[in-house]
Protein backbone atom coordinates (compact mmCIF):
# COMPACT_ATOMS: atom_id res chain seq x y z
CA UNK A 1 0.00 0.00 0.00
CA UNK A 2 1.80 3.57 -1.52
CA UNK A 3 0.95 6.54 0.84
CA UNK A 4 -0.70 9.50 -1.06
CA UNK A 5 -3.90 11.28 -1.54
CA UNK A 6 -5.92 9.55 -4.63
CA UNK A 7 -8.89 11.35 -6.38
CA UNK A 8 -12.43 10.16 -6.54
CA UNK A 9 -12.83 6.39 -7.41
CA UNK A 10 -9.21 6.21 -8.50
CA UNK A 11 -8.03 5.10 -5.54
CA UNK A 12 -5.46 2.42 -6.33
CA UNK A 13 -2.13 2.32 -4.64
CA UNK A 14 0.62 4.37 -5.25
CA UNK A 15 4.32 2.98 -4.72
CA UNK A 16 5.00 -0.28 -3.18
CA UNK A 17 2.97 -2.58 -1.77
CA UNK A 18 4.30 -4.99 0.51
CA UNK A 19 4.42 -8.77 -0.89
CA UNK A 20 1.02 -10.88 0.98
CA UNK A 21 2.80 -12.84 3.78
CA UNK A 22 5.60 -10.71 4.50
CA UNK A 23 6.43 -9.60 7.57
CA UNK A 24 7.05 -5.44 8.09
CA UNK A 25 10.12 -4.57 10.21
CA UNK A 26 9.96 -5.67 13.57
CA UNK A 27 8.03 -8.79 12.65
CA UNK A 28 4.88 -8.68 13.42
CA UNK A 29 3.17 -7.92 10.29
CA UNK A 30 1.13 -3.99 9.08
CA UNK A 31 -1.73 -2.53 10.83
CA UNK A 32 -4.17 -1.57 8.39
CA UNK A 33 -6.59 1.18 9.93
CA UNK A 34 -9.92 2.08 7.90
CA UNK A 35 -11.94 4.91 9.27
CA UNK A 36 -12.57 8.67 9.39
CA UNK A 37 -10.15 12.05 9.30
CA UNK A 38 -11.34 15.02 10.26
CA UNK A 39 -10.22 18.33 11.39
CA UNK A 40 -10.99 18.71 15.09
CA UNK A 41 -11.48 22.72 16.28
CA UNK A 42 -11.11 22.05 19.77
CA UNK A 43 -12.34 24.93 22.13
CA UNK A 44 -11.08 24.43 26.00
CA UNK A 45 -13.54 26.82 27.81
CA UNK A 46 -14.25 27.55 31.78
CA UNK A 47 -17.56 26.63 32.54
CA UNK A 48 -20.12 27.40 32.46
CA UNK A 49 -21.56 28.52 28.90
CA UNK A 50 -22.46 31.99 28.76
CA UNK A 51 -25.52 31.26 26.51
CA UNK A 52 -26.48 34.30 23.91
CA UNK A 53 -23.40 35.97 24.74
CA UNK A 54 -19.38 35.25 24.79
CA UNK A 55 -17.39 32.76 26.82
CA UNK A 56 -13.72 33.11 26.17
CA UNK A 57 -11.83 30.29 25.50
CA UNK A 58 -8.61 29.00 24.27
CA UNK A 59 -9.24 27.80 20.57
CA UNK A 60 -6.75 25.44 18.06
CA UNK A 61 -7.60 23.35 14.64
CA UNK A 62 -5.36 20.14 14.88
CA UNK A 63 -6.23 16.86 12.85
CA UNK A 64 -8.38 13.96 14.07
CA UNK A 65 -10.85 11.41 13.17
CA UNK A 66 -11.08 8.49 15.13
CA UNK A 67 -9.55 6.02 12.38
CA UNK A 68 -6.67 8.78 11.91
CA UNK A 69 -6.20 8.75 15.80
CA UNK A 70 -5.89 5.26 16.39
CA UNK A 71 -3.49 5.08 13.52
CA UNK A 72 -1.30 7.74 14.78
CA UNK A 73 -1.16 6.32 18.51
CA UNK A 74 -0.47 2.85 16.82
CA UNK A 75 2.68 4.19 15.04
CA UNK A 76 3.30 6.25 17.92
CA UNK A 77 3.93 3.40 20.41
CA UNK A 78 5.71 1.14 18.36
CA UNK A 79 3.99 -0.67 15.34
CA UNK A 80 6.71 -0.12 12.81
CA UNK A 81 4.33 -0.28 9.34
CA UNK A 82 0.86 1.05 10.22
CA UNK A 83 -1.62 1.90 6.84
CA UNK A 84 -4.57 4.43 7.07
CA UNK A 85 -7.45 4.44 4.61
CA UNK A 86 -9.92 6.78 4.53
CA UNK A 87 -11.77 9.75 2.86
CA UNK A 88 -11.52 13.34 3.00
CA UNK A 89 -12.47 16.64 0.75
CA UNK A 90 -9.69 18.72 -1.46
CA UNK A 91 -9.80 21.78 0.90
CA UNK A 92 -7.27 20.23 3.38
CA UNK A 93 -6.35 16.73 2.28
CA UNK A 94 -2.54 17.65 1.58
CA UNK A 95 -2.34 18.68 5.24
CA UNK A 96 -3.72 15.81 6.30
CA UNK A 97 -1.48 13.37 4.82
CA UNK A 98 1.41 15.71 5.66
CA UNK A 99 0.23 14.99 9.51
CA UNK A 100 -0.22 11.43 9.18
CA UNK A 101 3.26 10.76 7.31
CA UNK A 102 4.58 12.79 10.11
CA UNK A 103 3.10 10.70 12.77
CA UNK A 104 4.82 7.45 10.74
CA UNK A 105 1.46 6.51 9.20
CA UNK A 106 1.49 5.48 5.49
CA UNK A 107 -2.11 7.36 4.06
CA UNK A 108 -4.35 6.37 1.20
CA UNK A 109 -6.79 9.32 1.45
CA UNK A 110 -9.41 9.23 -1.54
CA UNK A 111 -10.43 13.11 -2.28
CA UNK A 112 -13.98 13.47 -2.45
CA UNK A 113 -15.27 15.47 -5.65
CA UNK A 114 -18.44 16.71 -3.81
CA UNK A 115 -17.98 16.72 0.50
CA UNK A 116 -15.68 18.93 2.37
CA UNK A 117 -13.95 17.30 4.66
CA UNK A 118 -15.35 16.38 7.94
CA UNK A 119 -14.97 18.94 11.01
CA UNK A 120 -15.50 18.49 14.78
CA UNK A 121 -16.26 21.08 17.19
CA UNK A 122 -15.02 19.82 20.40
CA UNK A 123 -16.06 21.71 23.64
CA UNK A 124 -13.77 20.56 26.20
CA UNK A 125 -14.39 21.98 29.92
CA UNK A 126 -11.23 23.64 31.55
CA UNK A 127 -12.41 22.19 34.81
CA UNK A 128 -11.12 19.15 36.21
CA UNK A 129 -12.48 16.32 34.49
CA UNK A 130 -11.67 18.03 30.87
CA UNK A 131 -14.72 16.34 29.48
CA UNK A 132 -15.28 16.94 26.29
CA UNK A 133 -18.36 17.21 23.70
CA UNK A 134 -18.41 16.83 20.16
CA UNK A 135 -20.53 18.48 17.59
CA UNK A 136 -20.12 16.96 14.35
CA UNK A 137 -20.21 16.95 10.46
CA UNK A 138 -18.86 13.85 9.37
CA UNK A 139 -18.38 15.32 5.98
CA UNK A 140 -16.51 13.71 3.30
CA UNK A 141 -15.17 10.77 5.73
CA UNK A 142 -18.29 8.85 5.96
CA UNK A 143 -18.70 8.62 2.26
CA UNK A 144 -15.89 5.55 1.44
CA UNK A 145 -17.11 3.44 -0.43
CA UNK A 146 -16.65 -0.12 -1.71
CA UNK A 147 -15.18 0.95 -4.74
CA UNK A 148 -12.45 2.81 -2.24
CA UNK A 149 -11.86 -0.34 -1.11
CA UNK A 150 -9.02 -3.12 -2.85
CA UNK A 151 -8.12 -6.34 -1.44
CA UNK A 152 -4.69 -5.74 -2.36
CA UNK A 153 -5.04 -3.42 1.00
CA UNK A 154 -4.35 -6.29 3.44
CA UNK A 155 -1.28 -7.35 1.27
CA UNK A 156 1.13 -7.83 4.39
CA UNK A 157 -1.31 -6.75 6.84
CA UNK A 158 -1.51 -9.00 10.46
CA UNK A 159 -4.59 -6.87 11.72
CA UNK A 160 -7.41 -4.74 10.45
CA UNK A 161 -9.10 -2.38 12.45
CA UNK A 162 -12.45 -0.27 11.72
CA UNK A 163 -13.75 2.59 13.06
CA UNK A 164 -17.22 2.01 14.38
CA UNK A 165 -18.04 5.43 12.93
CA UNK A 166 -18.25 3.53 9.46
CA UNK A 167 -21.06 2.35 10.75
CA UNK A 168 -23.18 5.64 10.71
CA UNK A 169 -23.82 6.11 6.63
CA UNK A 170 -25.08 3.47 4.16
CA UNK A 171 -22.15 3.86 1.71
CA UNK A 172 -19.80 3.12 4.55
CA UNK A 173 -21.22 0.66 5.75
CA UNK A 174 -20.99 -1.29 2.79
CA UNK A 175 -17.42 -0.77 2.48
CA UNK A 176 -17.07 -2.40 6.08
CA UNK A 177 -18.96 -5.13 4.90
CA UNK A 178 -16.56 -5.59 1.85
CA UNK A 179 -13.71 -5.36 4.26
CA UNK A 180 -14.65 -7.85 6.59
CA UNK A 181 -15.30 -10.52 3.75
CA UNK A 182 -11.90 -9.74 2.45
CA UNK A 183 -10.22 -10.02 5.71
CA UNK A 184 -11.92 -13.39 6.76
CA UNK A 185 -10.82 -14.56 3.21
CA UNK A 186 -7.45 -14.08 4.58
CA UNK A 187 -7.81 -14.75 8.07
CA UNK A 188 -6.86 -11.49 8.79
CA UNK A 189 -8.35 -10.49 12.39
CA UNK A 190 -10.71 -7.73 12.49
CA UNK A 191 -11.27 -5.18 15.41
CA UNK A 192 -13.82 -2.57 15.66
CA UNK A 193 -14.52 0.52 17.98
CA UNK A 194 -18.07 1.50 18.27
CA UNK A 195 -17.20 5.04 18.32
CA UNK A 196 -20.03 7.25 19.65
CA UNK A 197 -22.92 6.56 21.57
CA UNK A 198 -25.18 9.47 20.60
CA UNK A 199 -24.68 7.72 17.05
CA UNK A 200 -24.93 4.41 17.84
CA UNK A 201 -28.33 5.20 19.03
CA UNK A 202 -29.74 6.86 16.49
CA UNK A 203 -28.16 3.73 14.45
CA UNK A 204 -30.27 1.35 16.89
CA UNK A 205 -28.30 -1.48 19.16
CA UNK A 206 -29.35 -4.83 16.80
CA UNK A 207 -28.63 -3.10 13.64
CA UNK A 208 -25.02 -2.65 14.70
CA UNK A 209 -25.04 -6.08 16.71
CA UNK A 210 -25.44 -7.48 13.39
CA UNK A 211 -22.98 -5.30 11.35
CA UNK A 212 -20.24 -6.48 13.89
CA UNK A 213 -20.56 -10.30 13.70
CA UNK A 214 -17.46 -11.51 12.32
CA UNK A 215 -15.57 -9.23 13.99
CA UNK A 216 -13.07 -10.52 16.53
CA UNK A 217 -12.09 -7.75 18.95
CA UNK A 218 -15.10 -5.12 20.29
CA UNK A 219 -13.55 -2.06 21.91
CA UNK A 220 -16.53 -0.29 23.27
CA UNK A 221 -16.50 2.76 25.68
CA UNK A 222 -18.09 1.78 29.33
CA UNK A 223 -20.97 3.92 28.04
CA UNK A 224 -21.18 1.98 24.75
CA UNK A 225 -20.71 -1.28 26.25
CA UNK A 226 -24.05 -0.76 28.88
CA UNK A 227 -26.12 0.91 25.73
CA UNK A 228 -24.76 -2.07 23.63
CA UNK A 229 -26.23 -4.59 26.45
CA UNK A 230 -28.73 -2.53 28.67
CA UNK A 231 -27.25 -3.39 31.88
CA UNK A 232 -25.97 -0.82 34.16
CA UNK A 233 -22.62 -2.54 35.11
CA UNK A 234 -19.73 -2.03 32.69
CA UNK A 235 -18.11 -5.14 33.86
CA UNK A 236 -21.42 -7.40 32.99
CA UNK A 237 -22.21 -5.53 29.97
CA UNK A 238 -18.42 -6.55 29.08
CA UNK A 239 -18.65 -9.84 29.64
CA UNK A 240 -22.11 -10.24 28.01
CA UNK A 241 -20.79 -8.82 25.07
CA UNK A 242 -17.97 -10.85 24.89
CA UNK A 243 -20.32 -13.96 24.35
CA UNK A 244 -20.79 -12.32 20.83
CA UNK A 245 -17.42 -11.09 19.92
CA UNK A 246 -14.54 -13.28 20.99
CA UNK A 247 -12.63 -10.71 22.57
CA UNK A 248 -14.14 -7.11 24.42
CA UNK A 249 -12.09 -4.52 25.69
CA UNK A 250 -13.83 -2.21 27.46
CA UNK A 251 -12.51 1.37 28.19
CA UNK A 252 -13.50 3.02 31.07
CA UNK A 253 -11.43 6.17 31.65
CA UNK A 254 -10.80 6.88 34.84
CA UNK A 255 -11.32 3.37 36.12
CA UNK A 256 -9.04 2.06 33.47
CA UNK A 257 -9.88 -1.24 31.19
CA UNK A 258 -11.74 -4.54 31.33
CA UNK A 259 -11.02 -7.59 29.50
CA UNK A 260 -13.80 -9.75 28.52
CA UNK A 261 -13.73 -13.39 26.98
CA UNK A 262 -16.29 -15.95 26.49
CA UNK A 263 -18.56 -14.48 28.72
CA UNK A 264 -16.17 -13.82 32.05
CA UNK A 265 -14.11 -10.33 32.94
CA UNK A 266 -10.21 -11.93 32.80
CA UNK A 267 -8.49 -8.47 33.99
CA UNK A 268 -9.47 -5.21 35.23
CA UNK A 269 -6.67 -3.06 34.18
CA UNK A 270 -6.05 0.15 36.48
CA UNK A 271 -5.46 3.32 34.58
CA UNK A 272 -2.09 4.83 34.45
CA UNK A 273 -2.14 8.30 36.41
CA UNK A 274 -2.43 11.50 34.55
CA UNK A 275 -3.48 15.11 34.72
CA UNK A 276 -5.96 15.53 32.43
CA UNK A 277 -6.08 18.29 30.22
CA UNK A 278 -8.60 17.61 27.18
CA UNK A 279 -9.49 14.14 26.85
CA UNK A 280 -10.22 14.34 23.41
CA UNK A 281 -9.00 10.68 21.63
CA UNK A 282 -7.64 9.41 24.90
CA UNK A 283 -10.11 6.11 23.88
CA UNK A 284 -7.85 6.28 20.37
CA UNK A 285 -5.05 6.25 22.00
CA UNK A 286 -5.85 3.21 24.10
CA UNK A 287 -7.03 1.73 20.92
CA UNK A 288 -3.91 2.45 18.39
CA UNK A 289 -1.17 0.94 21.55
CA UNK A 290 -3.60 -1.83 22.65
CA UNK A 291 -3.39 -2.45 18.93
CA UNK A 292 0.35 -1.91 18.14
CA UNK A 293 1.17 -4.21 21.40
CA UNK A 294 -0.92 -7.29 19.77
CA UNK A 295 0.80 -6.88 16.51
CA UNK A 296 3.88 -7.12 18.33
CA UNK A 297 2.74 -10.24 20.38
CA UNK A 298 1.51 -9.17 23.14
CA UNK A 299 -1.37 -10.72 25.24
CA UNK A 300 -4.78 -8.94 25.65
CA UNK A 301 -4.07 -8.01 29.15
CA UNK A 302 -0.40 -6.52 28.41
CA UNK A 303 -2.02 -5.14 25.52
CA UNK A 304 -4.91 -3.43 27.80
CA UNK A 305 -1.89 -1.69 30.38
CA UNK A 306 -0.16 -0.42 27.10
CA UNK A 307 -3.60 1.04 25.93
CA UNK A 308 -3.89 2.89 29.08
CA UNK A 309 -0.52 4.30 29.70
CA UNK A 310 -1.55 6.08 25.77
CA UNK A 311 -4.68 7.06 27.40
CA UNK A 312 -3.43 8.63 30.31
CA UNK A 313 -0.50 10.26 27.72
CA UNK A 314 -3.38 11.44 26.06
CA UNK A 315 -5.41 13.44 28.22
CA UNK A 316 -2.24 15.65 29.45
CA UNK A 317 -2.33 17.00 25.88
CA UNK A 318 -4.43 19.02 24.05
CA UNK A 319 -6.00 17.78 20.67
CA UNK A 320 -6.21 14.02 19.93
CA UNK A 321 -2.97 12.92 18.44
CA UNK A 322 0.10 11.89 20.19
CA UNK A 323 3.00 14.33 20.06
CA UNK A 324 5.26 15.03 16.95
CA UNK A 325 8.23 11.96 16.72
CA UNK A 326 11.39 13.51 17.10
Amino acid sequence: MGQGVTTGREAAPGGEVTPRGDRAPGGGGALLVVGDVVTDVVARYRGPLAAGTDTAAGIRTLPGGAGANVASWAAHTGCADVRLLGRVGADVARWHERELVAAGVRPRLVVDPEAATGTVICLVDHGASAERTFLTDSGASLRLEPADWSDTLLDGVARLHLSGYLLFSEPSRALVAVALSAARARGVPVSLDPASAGFLVALGVDRFLKFVEGVDVLLPSRDEACLLTGLPDPADAAAKLSRQVPLVVAKAGADGALVARSGEVLARIPAAPATPRDTTGAGDAFTGAFLAALVAGADARQAAERGCRAGARAVERVGARPPARE
